[in-house]
């Protein structure tokens, strides 16, 4: 195996301010599989977090017992999908500035391959993508997202297992995580993987210094990851 493996983050990453159709589809599902009616009563930190771990955050918080909410995620989440296919509409005005134009040069690199790395649930991050125009710069197959585990530090390697195939998990070492959160940089860590911070989110440039690298926007972001490419 050659190349590069770089996997990014949706919100606050790739996206900003998209994520009002998600945010509603989540209530839509908590109300048909719990019965919660105002969810803004039981509220929780969602930056960086898994969808399946936030929604379970908020069901403890709500007074459902541990059992029942392993019972009914799986409902949860099939719900929150379906819910999300009828809610999200056009997102090609919240591309992060100057991402699409990031990802077409690295999509243009030999030995770069880019995938997804997002607590959201895989048809929500597919879905995302396809309203946003971005979709085909992520291949089906890979990356790893919150439908694969409610612990956003397992997901660097659940990424790595699909990008190797065959030949074993994609090498740690010419892996990068890329998202603008503290818990993006803790799940590569978590890895042995690079840490690649982007202030597009909710936290600011000295907010994200424990990543092996940071950038103000995509401008910079293309300066950081230069050097890394083959």
């Amino acid at each position: 195996m050659t190349g590069v493996l770089l996997l990014f983050d949706v919100d606050g990453t790739l996206l900003v301010r998209g994520a009002q159709a998600h945010k509603d589809a989540s209530h839509v599902a908590l109300r048909e599989v719990f019965g919660l009616n105002d969810v803004s009563r039981f509220p929780v930190a969602t930056p960086g977090k898994t969808d399946l771990q936030i929604a379970r955050e908020v069901l403890l918080k709500a007074g459902i017992d541990a059992r029942t909410i392993d019972e009914r995620l799986p409902a949860l989440a099939d719900a929150w999908c379906q819910a999300h296919a009828r809610l999200q509409g056009g997102l090609t005005d919240r591309v992060a500035p100057g991402m699409r134009e990031l990802l077409e040069w690295l999509s243009g690199r030999d030995g770069v391959r880019l995938a997804l790395l997002t607590g959201n649930l895989e048809p929500i991050a597919r879905h995302k993508m396809l309203h946003a125009g971005l979709g085909d710069f992520f291949p089906a197959g890979q990356g790893a997202f919150g439908s694969d585990s409610e612990d956003r530090t397992e997901l660097p390697a659940v990424a790595r297992r699909r990008a190797g195939g065959a030949a074993g998990p994609w090498p740690r070492s010419r892996t990068a995580v890329i998202g603008d959160t503290p818990l993006d940089i803790a799940c590569a860590r978590a890895d042995g993987v690079r840490a690649v911070a982007v202030a597009t989110g909710p936290y600011r440039v000295d907010e994200l210094r424990a990543a092996d690298h940071v950038a103000a926007d995509a401008a910079a972001l293309r300066e950081v990851l230069e050097p890394l490419l083959p």
